[in-house]
C-alpha cells in the first residue's frame, strides 16, 4: 500500500509541476485560482492520472500558486547571485513545490529532495539536479534550525 502512495505522491508531484511550469510560462499572477484549475484541466486532459494522485496534484498546485511570492522569497535568500526570476522555469517550479512541501508539509526532508532532484533529472536540464539540490537542502537545515 505504501508503494501505492508512493507512486501517487510521485506522478502528482509531475502533474503539479506540469501545470506550475505552463502557469510560469503565461505569466499568471500568484494566486489566480481561475487560472490554476484552468492549466491544471489543460493538463490532466492530456494524461491519465489516478484520482489520488490528481487531488494532491491540485492541492500543491493550488498552494504553491497562492504562495508563489513568499516561495520565491525564501528561494531568492539561498540562492545567492540567482534571481528567482532568472532560473530555468523548470528549476524554479521544483524549487517552489520542494520549498512548499518543506514549509507545509510532515513529509520527512530527505522524502521532498530525493523527490524534487528526481524531477529535476526527468525534466530538467544537466545541472538541475544538483542546482535543485543545493538550493532546497540550505532550505530544509534553514527550516531545521528555526524550529529547534
Amino acid at each position: 500500500m505504501k508503494e501505492a502512495r508512493t507512486a501517487s505522491r510521485r506522478r502528482s508531484r509531475e502533474v503539479a509541476l506540469q501545470v506550475l511550469f505552463a502557469l510560469d510560462l503565461q505569466h499568471g499572477e500568484p494566486g489566480e485560482a481561475g487560472g490554476s484549475e484552468a492549466a491544471f484541466a489543460r493538463v490532466t486532459d492530456h494524461f491519465e492520472v489516478v484520482e489520488g494522485a490528481k487531488s494532491f496534484a491540485q492541492h500543491l498546485v493550488r498552494e504553491v500558486n497562492l504562495n508563489r511570492d513568499a516561495l520565491d522569497s525564501v528561494i531568492a535568500k539561498r540562492a545567492r547571485n540567482w534571481r528567482v526570476s532568472r532560473m530555468a522555469a523548470v528549476d524554479r517550479n521544483i524549487l517552489r513545490l520542494g520549498t512548499f512541501e518543506l514549509m507545509h508539509s510532515d513529509t520527512p526532508p530527505a522524502v521532498i529532495l530525493n523527490e524534487a532532484v528526481e524531477l529535476a533529472h526527468r525534466y530538467g536540464s544537466e545541472g538541475s539536479p544538483a542546482f535543485v539540490n543545493g538550493i532546497l537542502d540550505g532550505i530544509a537545515k534553514s527550516l531545521y534550525e528555526h524550529s529547534r
